[in-house]
């Protein structure tokens, strides 16, 4: 669960994610992630659905969703890459928007495009167990199971590629696998379970 101390500042919020405040809260659902009828297009477009509240006041208001593990990411200037299902609130002045992320969206099935957080302040990103950080440079990057990719930032390039998995040497494969390829100079946010995914027995 996240609390946040709010003093008559905004944080946007997954619509229905509030379990609890004290003090005095308004609470403003926001078409397609704060983005107007413009944004909400886009999303229904690309597969990047994302409905968001606005809150203000002053007090502490609490956040949680599916008793998720929350990890709180804060952002100077740079642009926060995460899955929309994995996004649980913002500080208010933070942007948000989409971007395309190529053949990765054909193996999870989340669409072509992914939601970006730009801007200074937090966000909060979920995970199904703990997050785990993976470090990507030059000299070693990185390939990722889709279904437990949650975020990355930083200077990175990826790419879709297909491969072996160990379970598919040991035969318990039932399809061709899938992996998230990471260049650069960066971050990358997993976590300990998997989404279903379509790209086969990953």
């Amino acid at each position: 669960m996240l609390a946040v101390d709010m003093t008559g500042d905004t944080v946007k919020a997954k619509n229905g994610s509030m379990v609890a405040y004290d003090g005095q809260m308004a609470f403003k659902k926001m078409s397609g992630g704060g983005e107007g009828i413009r944004g909400m297009v886009t999303r229904r477009l690309t597969g990047e659905q994302m409905t968001v509240m606005e809150v203000k006041g002053q007090g502490t208001c609490y956040f949680a969703d599916r008793a998720s593990e929350i990890n709180l990411v804060s952002l100077h200037g740079d642009k926060l890459y995460v899955e929309a299902s994995n996004l649980l609130c913002t500080d208010g002045g933070l942007r948000t928007g989409t971007s395309f992320t190529g053949l990765r969206g054909g193996a999870t099935g989340n669409g072509l495009f992914t939601t970006t957080v730009e801007g200074s302040g937090q966000a909060a990103i979920m995970s199904h167990g703990p997050a785990v950080v993976l470090r990507v440079t030059p000299q070693y990057p990185l390939s990722v199971d889709p279904g437990a990719y949650i975020a990355h930032q930083g200077n990175l390039q990826q790419s879709f590629q297909s491969g072996v998995t160990f379970r598919t040497l040991m035969g318990e494969g039932g399809g061709e696998a899938f992996q998230i390829r990471f260049e650069g100079d960066g971050i990358v946010y997993v976590q300990p379970s998997e989404r279903n995914t379509v790209g086969g027995d990953i």
